[in-house]
């Protein structure tokens, strides 16, 4: 080993003796930088990562490392001292090795000097270092196999131009022939095999972060196989050509021939085995998580995971392939043998491709692909199928990438977050599967449903419920297999062994009155009790047996751990149009409706009879505007059941003017402003303006001088348009921990009143930053004539405001002191039947055994288990406001998203998805800047990188000055 380093230390000396190392390493650094500010555009992409450093580095590494090595042997035999080292007592390993060591120390050396621009990016922004560790490995790894390649091309040639083109070429290959640009030209398994061939592809999978053992056998194997190259070739320079030495001459030739096969299959193999890796990132973002495992674990019949993926496909699709079976062989091995996992291509079996597009639905896309002559359009299939039982979900190509279009027009295609996307379509195929016999078989405490009933003091029209509710409890209790039981006790009864007193102080039970001015009172109350847990059950609906048995079965899905959740969600109906003949006018939300559907059983409510359907186990409303009284009475009541309410409930909504060519908002009338702060939230008038803001493409008046004045579309920093940071985000919440950040639109701001709120604890979810006011002003409109700076008048009071807030119950009843409103007289009136002629028909006469359905109970306090979530805007979740967002290359509108999945994740206790569903789907952004704070960094950059280089060169001359001559005594 000595012998190695000694020659290493003789090489670094040489090459830090002259100015080509200084000249090749500084080339190399402004090509770096150059490809990271201006190719990559690193502040025009607005996120905290060095990604852009490493996307060039292979292609770099090829030119400096071809440059570092064209001379390491070429030289040695133009000089002719090439025979001097063969004849040295050192081994031919040891002077590889030593030349070997000596060029990649000067490749790290290069990769060290790059090392500011990871430190002034974590200054900028939150870096996670875990990719940086890994890209940094990677171009060890990637430099260390283009090393070897050139010392063999060095070798074989006096001429250091003809090694540095064939080091360029040869590397250039490998990198090459896993990249896009080719594989593009090959099936799905070709493909893969070329990608697992190019030193390009290999290193994508370090870059992120993800150290892989497979990947770094291959590098080594490169290495090892060039290096046994490259002593063959020294090795051979000695040969005779006479009998006397045939048999070593083939015995090495055999060696080294031997050991590339072996490394070869070694590799082969690998490819076949279960993936051994580690995850350098932040929170493990590219390993599956606890809650997948533990959903895997608990599966109680076998679940297939199904990839459907054209042999011939896009070429920007068909690099996510091999990443999509490595995931799915994770999952296979965590199901233990519950999971099955298979890839076909339906183009291939006309029998598949029919079960496909018959059974699941799942049908090709088109795509246009460039081919080597001519372009065509291949329909090709990209789909993951998920199925348990007789529940299946498939996943397509717009569930699994996104897409990111660059100011080139270059597209960036990725996955989204396939765990989540997996994990979420296993656990609804899983969980709707289950049936209420399943919810028996999984259940570990008992199960007693309680019921306590005054017959004698029931109101007539209840009279019968009872009844039904007996003959219900008891076909569920045959069912259960003895694990349900049933009771039913009369308070007012004498030995019922509980009384009216002991249900109200002991259990919160209070009766429900005949009147608002009525002295009796009467209970009807069911209570179901799983182990130490107990849940109040309200009937719904006309209270018949089978409105009866769907509570009962909602309840008791409820208890069963992972159920999938039922939303109910209210939006407000579209208006009139102005002008006949269009259709209706008002904000859409489908975005958000599409994403709830895919999480949860999502059920559209009207809440115009003042009830909320029993299997609702959250109810979300969205820009809550021009409610009736029952329409607030059915929202009240469901939380004073104990039901977990989430409203998007700001003031004001997005009111475009597209004749005025003008951006406005208007104010919302009849929303839940009193409902809310009669529990304790106030949503304050005034919108919240904030100096850290997305920006916003608006209508903007630009005057050219003489009277003329244009209308153009520009794209500014927008106030109304608040951009919440980590700063502004209460990380200790499971609902905000793992957002990256979140854009809220022309946002309210909240108030707590510790008096109405009885001084309960709350949880601030989101606030401002401390550069934000709050104005009453509804004119949203820019008007740099007047402030050039911002486009609006700066607030003279910055103070941070309240955004979202989450509070637990248990609330008092808004109707609690009132009487309840009279629910008929808010039902709109259907006008009268007409018949085949168009003309009115007489009105029917009524069912004289029909009977009324009873007004629900009132209800005056909740429990404990009630929660509420406000959030001071509606509009980030309005399509309009999305579409936009999109327009200008951002998908900060996921992050919206994923904030009102969270929130109902948290209202029901149910958070098991809220650990993964942020994992690696959005990147870390850079704090704001001007542009003036991004130049000054810049150059703090370049000036690093000048100065450790020159520090490095004159390190190198003093060290090369220092050496002293080595005395030789001459003999007499």
């Amino acid at each position: 080993m000595s012998q190695v380093l000694a020659i290493t230390r003789k090489e670094l000396k040489t090459a830090f003796g002259s100015p080509m190392a200084a000249i090749f390493i500084g080339a190399f650094l402004l090509a770096t930088l150059f490809a990271f500010f201006w190719v990559e555009t690193f502040f025009a992409r607005n996120t905290a990562d060095v990604r852009p450093l490493f996307t060039w580095m292979p292609i770099l590494l090829v030119f400096l490392t071809a440059a570092l090595t064209m001379r390491q042997w070429s030289e040695e035999q133009k000089m002719g001292t090439l025979e001097i080292l063969l004849t040295l007592p050192v081994p031919l390993p040891a002077l590889v090795l030593g030349k070997f060591l000596a060029v990649l120390c000067l490749v790290a050396v290069s990769l060290a000097l790059t090392a500011g621009l990871p430190v002034t990016v974590a200054f900028m922004g939150e870096l996670d270092w875990g990719p940086v560790a890994g890209g940094y490995l990677g171009a060890l790894l990637v430099a260390a196999s283009y090393t070897a390649i050139g010392l063999f091309i060095s070798s074989r040639t006096d001429n250091q131009i003809i090694a540095l083109i064939l080091t360029v070429l040869v590397a250039g290959l490998f990198y090459l022939v896993g990249s896009s640009g080719v594989v593009g030209f090959a099936g799905t398994s070709t493909a893969e095999l070329l990608r697992l061939l190019g030193t390009g592809s290999r290193f994508a999978s370090i870059e992120r972060g993800v150290v892989d053992l497979r990947d770094l056998v291959y590098y080594g194997s490169l290495c090892l196989g060039f290096l046994a190259l490259n002593t063959l070739s020294l090795d051979r320079s000695r040969w005779s050509g006479g009998p006397r030495t045939r048999s070593y001459r083939v015995n090495a030739v055999l060696a080294v021939i031997l050991a590339l096969a072996n490394l070869a299959l070694l590799n082969l193999w690998l490819t076949r085995v279960p993936s051994l890796r580690i995850d350098l990132t932040a929170g493990r973002e590219y390993s599956i998580s606890s809650t997948t495992r533990d959903l895997l674990a608990n599966l109680r019949e076998p679940l297939t995971l199904t990839g459907y993926f054209s042999e011939r496909t896009h070429p920007l699709l068909a690099p996510l392939v091999p990443r999509i079976r490595d995931l799915l062989a994770e999952y296979r091995l965590a199901g233990e043998g519950k999971v099955a996992v298979s890839f076909v291509d339906p183009k291939e079996d006309e029998e598949l491709e029919a079960e496909a597009n018959q059974m699941y639905g799942i049908r090709p896309v088109p795509f246009q692909i460039a081919g080597r002559y001519e372009a065509s359009v291949v329909n090709s299939y990209f789909h993951l199928l998920v199925k348990y039982g007789d529940q299946y979900a498939t996943l397509g190509f717009d569930d699994l990438i996104e897409v990111q279009r660059h100011k080139d027009g270059q597209l960036d295609v990725r996955l989204r977050n396939l765990e989540y996307d997996l994990t979420k379509s296993i656990k609804k195929v899983v969980y709707g599967f289950q049936s209420l016999a399943a919810v028996f078989a999984d259940v570990g405490q008992p199960m007693t449903l309680t019921a306590y009933v005054t017959r004698a003091s029931l109101p007539p029209e209840l009279g019968e419920v009872p009844g039904r509710i007996d003959k219900v409890a008891a076909e569920i209790e045959k069912e259960s297999g003895g694990k349900f039981q049933y009771r039913m006790l009369d308070p007012d009864e004498p030995g019922a062994g509980v009384s009216r007193q002991q249900l109200t102080e002991g259990q919160g039970l209070r009766p429900f009155s005949l009147g608002l001015f009525s002295e009796e009172s009467f209970y009807l109350h069911l209570v179901l009790q799983v182990g130490d847990k107990s849940e109040r059950v309200y009937l719904g609906g006309e209270m018949a047996e089978a409105d009866i048995r769907k509570d009962l079965e909602a309840a008791l899905k409820r208890s069963s751990s992972g159920f999938l959740k039922t939303v109910g969600l209210w939006t407000p109906k579209p208006s009139a149009p102005p002008y006949g003949g269009q259709p209706p006018q008002g904000p859409t939300f489908q975005a958000l409706t599409e994403a709830l559907r895919s999480n949860y059983n999502l059920l559209p409510v009207d809440l115009a009879d003042g009830r909320v359907p029993g299997e609702v186990d959250v109810l979300l409303l969205v820009a809550p505007q021009a409610m009736t009284d029952a329409m607030r009475f059915g929202v009240d009541q469901y939380l004073m059941r104990g039901g977990a309410v989430v409203t998007l409930a700001g003031h004001y909504a997005l009111d475009l003017q597209p004749y005025a060519n003008r951006l406005g908002v208007k104010k919302i009338e009849g929303g839940l402003a009193e409902l809310l702060a009669a529990y304790g939230i106030k949503v304050e008038d005034g919108l919240v303006m904030d100096l850290q803001n997305e920006p916003f493409p608006v209508p903007v008046s630009r005057n050219l001088g003489g009277g003329f004045v244009v209308q153009e579309i520009m794209q500014v920093n927008y106030p109304y348009f608040v951009d919440v940071r980590s700063s502004g985000m209460n990380r200790e919440s499971p609902v905000v921990a793992n957002l990256p950040a979140v854009t809220l639109n022309w946002a309210s701001p909240l108030a707590v009143d510790a008096a109405a709120s009885g001084g309960k604890a709350f949880t601030t979810l989101l606030q401002s930053s401390p550069q934000s006011w709050v104005t009453t002003s509804t004119d949203v409109q820019p008007d740099f004539s007047r402030y050039p700076d911002q486009g609006f008048a700066t607030g003279e009071t910055m103070a941070p405001s309240v955004l979202a807030l989450a509070m637990p119950g248990p609330f008092t009843s808004y109707f609690a002191d009132k009487p309840a409103p009279v629910l008929a007289a808010d039902k709109p009136d259907p006008g009268p039947e007409l018949g085949p002629d168009g003309q009115a028909l007489p009105p029917k006469e009524p069912e004289a055994d029909k009977t009324p359905e009873p007004p629900p109970p009132l209800v005056k306090r909740s429990p404990d288990s009630a929660r509420l979530v406000v959030v001071g805007s509606a509009e980030f979740v309005n399509d309009t406001v999305i579409r936009i967002t999109q327009s200008l290359g951002q998908d900060r509108f996921l992050s919206g998203l994923e904030l009102v999945q969270n929130a109902i994740d948290w209202a029901v206790e149910d958070e098991d998805l809220l650990a993964i569903r942020s994992r690696g789907t959005h990147a870390r952004l850079l704090a704001p800047m001007s542009r003036k704070e991004q130049s000054v960094w810049e150059g703090i950059n370049y000036g690093i990188a000048i100065v450790a280089l020159v520090a490095v060169s004159i390190a190198g001359a003093v060290s090369r000055r220092r050496e002293t001559a080595m005395a030789i005594e001459l003999g007499e």
